[in-house]
């Protein structure tokens, strides 16, 4: 199959794919339209059918889709108009192609992450990470799978891993620089700081928002539920529970950005600029591995506050 990912504007567009989104809607002029958002494993893509005519058949969200178009641009972004569609048959097509996955090993990363919390000395912050990391077979199988975001960075299977461990070494790095900052505390919240994701967004092929996830969100989930972990260890010192929770709920840094609380100890600092620091440059990256060898100016990135290019220096 030719994989979204391969694409540049001017193709024709051919293929089965996942609908992951479709959503009727009504031009200026009252005519009426499909915006579609059509997935692989390799990157997702805007679509749009314009002409609704007896080339497109009946189809839902979640459909596996047989569509044909032609790959244009908006906005700097790659879209395809679509001219025909039918939901694909049982057997012309392998789940396995749309469920975009990490490429790093995914045991490997699991092994760094327990190396990490080997290392964390205090007593009760060791007891906490083993109790989720070691001891809970269900989170370590939604933890290894689960993706760290609906889109925009780490949006596939592993990507909560991967994202987790990123941040977990840049905040080791923080700790060596800044002799001042707590390490136990700093890796024990780093490693713990988006696992409310696996709550507040559903498993793929779906990967969309929970119900519960657009009513709480992951912060406050993944707040609470180390806070009741907590009080389940004997002796866990309050100040210590207040501190860590403090640091997941300040993470995002801003208010607007969904953080209840800013940064009010240097911990909480550090993981939020950690965390920041990782899903900035993997957008980039993902957008750079997308343009592939295209080294023009790509458009104005809304999160990157950005026009963005490739490097082009060797």
């Amino acid at each position: 199959m030719y994989y979204i990912s391969d694409y540049r504007e001017g193709n024709r567009f051919s293929g089965i794919y996942l609908c992951k989104k479709k959503q009727i809607l009504k031009t200026k002029a009252g005519k009426t339209y499909y915006s579609l958002i059509l997935q692989d494993k390799t990157a997702s893509i805007d679509g749009k059918i314009w002409e609704i005519s007896g080339a497109i058949a009946e189809f839902e969200q979640m459909d596996y889709i047989a569509c044909e178009g032609q790959v244009t641009s908006f906005q700097g972004n790659l879209q395809v108009n679509i001219s025909r569609v039918r939901v694909a048959d049982e057997g012309e097509y392998d789940p396995t192609d749309y469920i975009p996955c990490t490429e790093k090993d995914i045991e490997k990363m699991y092994a760094e992450i327990l190396g990490f919390i080997d290392s964390v000395e205090d007593k009760n912050l060791n007891r906490l990470l083993e109790n989720y990391f070691k001891n809970n077979p269900d989170f370590i199988i939604e933890f290894k799978k689960h993706s760290a975001a609906k889109s925009v960075h780490h949006s596939f299977m592993g990507g909560l891993l991967e994202h987790t461990l990123a941040v977990t070494k840049l905040c080791d790095t923080y700790a060596k620089q800044y002799p001042v900052i707590n390490r136990n505390l700093l890796i024990t919240a780093a490693l713990l700081h988006d696992m409310g994701k696996i709550y507040e967004l559903s498993d793929f092929p779906e990967n969309d928002y929970t119900d519960v996830g657009n009513l709480l969100g992951h912060i406050y989930m993944g707040a609470r539920l180390i806070e009741n972990e907590c009080e389940k260890i004997d002796g866990f010192p309050e100040v210590l529970r207040s501190e860590l929770v403090h640091c997941i709920l300040a993470h995002h840094g801003k208010m607007e950005f969904g953080s209840p609380k800013t940064p009010g100890i240097i911990e909480a600092l550090a993981l939020h600029y950690a965390d920041n620091t990782d899903a900035k440059l993997q957008t980039m990256t993902e957008i750079i591995k997308n343009a592939g060898d295209e080294m023009e100016w790509l458009g104005f990135n809304r999160l990157l506050e950005s026009n963005i290019r490739q490097t082009r220096s060797k």
